[in-house]
């Protein structure tokens, strides 16, 4: 039987995506999006706007989605190194002409829009690593982990620059996991190991007074509670009173008497916890488990060494965001500007991470096509 025809052109663009989408991935994000959404709801109850801006982002992200499932991994090839170049432009541009919000300058204002060319770096910089290392195949030497590094090196700079220290770590956990599993000598991985902590004065000298207070308030967040400390202590003290079964949904105290700093963003889980509770804890973290566990076994059976590096990188990226998040609000990791994938309100992120979930879907269905 033919498939039941669809209103406009949209029917037959969507029927023609469809093989390529992968049905596991999509329902673990389409799950997550709607628990987002959900949370996102009682969270900005006093900005009503936000939920229906966040439901058009969804739907930009969804739309990219299935655009980038559907190209094949060879012109993901192609793009990789223009989209790094492009990257790393707009990340020069932002420290001349950027927007400052803040005290952060991190954004360009193209009057319809801004955007964060940040952003565009946590795929851009596995992107093209992944190309980098496809070339050298079975011909790794150590001057190319030394090219590797200089390729990541240099956006993180320019985003550390801004400042951003939570996205530039971000971006460099991403191409560290492309250098890994290209086959990063483990004596080399001991020597950068020891080089970091080496280098953790020096990175303590260069922070901003503000960085350095968030490292300090992790320590000890009653040192100050009604100022550096509030945040950490209000997230901790909304994921306690969560209890078990959670105060249930729209009825989290700390939430509505706006204890929450950055509720629709940033600290979302802590709204999530307290509504929710440790139950909604634990089923929340199995749909990650499950989201980086499918993209681990789409990398795992990629049938190239391109496809699966992109693939690993892409699946520990997702891991990352998450894990940083969750240990932010739970006061285990100093506070960062890391959202939690499909649940914080935000563009950028989502379609970020929509590509990234499309990039997936593309080495999956490039992995069918080989084997037919």
């Amino acid at each position: 039987m033919n498939a039941p025809a669809l209103p406009g052109r949209i029917g037959p663009w969507l029927r023609s995506r469809l093989p390529q989408i992968d049905p596991i991935l999509l329902a673990v994000v389409g799950v997550l999006s709607l628990v987002g959404l959900v949370t996102l709801y009682s969270a900005a109850s006093d900005h009503p706007g936000r939920f229906g801006e966040q439901l058009r982002n969804l739907a930009l992200a969804a739309t990219l989605m299935i655009v980038v499932a559907g190209v094949p991994p060879r012109m993901l090839k192609r793009l990789a190194l223009p989209v790094y170049v492009v990257g790393l432009l707009l990340l020069v541009a932002v420290l001349f002409a950027g927007v400052s919000v803040k005290g952060a300058q991190r954004w360009l204002d193209f009057g319809v829009t801004r955007v964060q060319p940040a952003e565009i770096m946590k795929l851009g910089v596995p992107l093209v690593l992944a190309w980098y290392f496809d070339r050298r195949e079975g011909a790794v030497r150590g001057m190319d982990f030394l090219g590797a590094a200089v390729l990541v090196l240099i956006p993180v700079l320019l985003i550390a620059k801004q400042p951003d220290l939570g996205t530039a770590a971000l971006v460099l956990a991403a191409g560290f996991f492309v250098i890994f599993f290209a086959g990063l000598p483990w004596v080399w991985l001991a020597g950068i190991g020891g080089g970091a902590l080496a280098m953790l004065p020096i990175a303590w000298a260069l922070m901003h007074d503000y960085q350095r207070n968030r490292v300090l308030t992790l320590v000890d967040p009653m040192s100050d509670p009604l100022g550096k400390g509030f945040h950490t202590l209000q997230s901790m003290i909304a994921i306690g009173s969560g209890g078990f079964f959670g105060k249930g949904w729209m009825q989290g105290t700390q939430t509505h008497l706006e204890f929450i700093p950055e509720r629709t963003s940033d600290f979302i889980f802590a709204v999530y916890s307290e509504e929710f509770g440790l139950i909604g804890n634990v089923a929340l973290l199995a749909l990650f488990l499950v989201l980086v566990g499918r993209a681990l076994a789409i990398a795992h059976q990629a049938a190239t060494p391109f496809t699966r590096l992109l693939a690993s990188a892409i699946a520990m990226i997702l891991f990352t965001f998450a894990f940083v998040n969750m240990a932010m609000v739970s006061g285990i990791l100093p506070v960062v500007g890391v959202p939690l994938p499909f649940i914080s309100y935000g563009g950028t992120a989502l379609v970020t991470l929509g590509m990234a979930c499309g990039m997936l879907m593309c080495v999956q269905s490039d992995r069918k096509f080989v084997q037919m």
